[in-house]
């Protein structure tokens, strides 16, 4: 049988290994494609220490997937040998649960498939995912580009569409980091009066080189009130995973504005009395599935909307997965098989 090389985890908390395994064949309704670029997400600190319960070891982590359909299981539809795609985290769901029956496949509660979670993900040289998990891919993204946009962007753009903002809108991207330099772009290219919040003078470059319309240095000035300034923020997109970041911002709000929350901080303080005055609200939002896979793709090719990337080569895994969990990567980390 033929062979491949993956980088799995062998238990919770257990060390990354680099193996050979055979290639695996898909299986009714699923895809085999071999795997071109991954990127490396905050995320996949899931699998490496099993923070979720119920991972089955070993597991191969990744699901910022770019590749190429290698073959097509039994009743795999929608797709053809030698099609571009992505693979992004929601990887699939039953269809049929009262929460997929509401359009919220995201929280399926019969079979929510997670890629590099559920099943293994694009460490490695091949992958077999749902064949409903998969984005087309467009011509003119690299697969190093498109890589981050399966997650990374796709979670701040598809957050920023659904948070209620209209053109003309301040719109403040809190972290300038993986997520939040996506969210920049993202907004400044939806015609958002973009305002970027982040830790020191020096990024206040990058920002407005990302499209910002205004920076502000959350050292030196108070956010919140730098916000209301400009008649408040009509959505504040958090990436942050600091809560007392989270908490300097909530302030800025405008009436009726959004506090949308991407970045994974395990709690924060809300400002009650505040935002019943204001009606306002703190939301949290998944990323999405792989329709919105596309839709990300296709906006960031006609935007010119791009991840700024560190790449590894795949024998790269460890030094490159070390790289984005000190958080001194700039700004995504991407390990490719080419």
């Amino acid at each position: 049988m033929a062979k491949m090389r993956v980088v799995q985890v062998p238990k919770a908390g257990g060390e990354f290994e680099l193996v050979e395994r055979e290639i695996p064949e898909p299986g009714p309704g699923k895809v085999r494609v071999k795997v071109q670029a991954c990127g490396i997400c905050h995320s996949d600190s899931v699998t490496k220490e099993g923070l979720f319960p119920g991972i089955q070891y070993p597991r191969v982590p990744g699901h910022e997937i770019v590749g190429v359909v290698d073959k097509l299981g039994e009743g795999a539809k929608g797709w053809k040998v030698g099609q571009r795609v992505g693979i992004g985290w929601h990887g699939g769901s039953c269809g049929y649960c009262h929460n997929c029956r509401r359009g919220n496949f995201f929280a399926c509660t019969n079979d929510l498939q997670t890629t590099g979670v559920s099943f293994d993900g694009g460490y490695a040289e091949y992958i077999v995912a749902p064949a409903i998990g998969l984005a087309e891919m467009p011509e003119g993204l690299s697969a190093v580009e498109g890589a981050p946009l399966m997650c990374a962007g796709l979670t701040t753009f598809n957050c920023l569409r659904n948070a209620g903002a209209r053109p003309g809108d301040v719109v403040a991207v809190l972290g300038l980091g993986g997520l939040g330099h996506l969210g920049v772009q993202y907004a400044a290219k939806m015609g958002m009066r973009t305002v970027a919040i982040a830790r020191g003078a020096d990024k206040g470059e990058l920002a407005k080189k990302l499209g910002a319309d205004v920076f502000i240095d959350s050292q030196t000035q108070d956010p919140s009130a730098e916000l209301q300034k400009l008649g408040g923020a009509n959505v504040v997109l958090a990436t942050v995973i600091n809560a007392d970041a989270m908490a300097a911002v909530t302030g800025g709000l405008a009436v009726k504005g959004k506090f949308m929350v991407v970045g994974a901080v395990p709690k924060m303080e809300v400002p009650a009395l505040q935002m019943l005055l204001n009606s306002q609200s703190v939301q949290g939002w998944y990323s999405g599935t792989s329709i919105d896979s596309e839709d990300t793709l296709n906006f960031s090719l006609l935007e010119g909307v791009r991840s700024m990337n560190e790449v590894y080569k795949f024998e790269q895994y460890k030094e490159a997965y070390d790289r984005m969990m000190s958080g001194k990567a700039r700004f995504r980390v991407v390990i490719t098989m080419e």
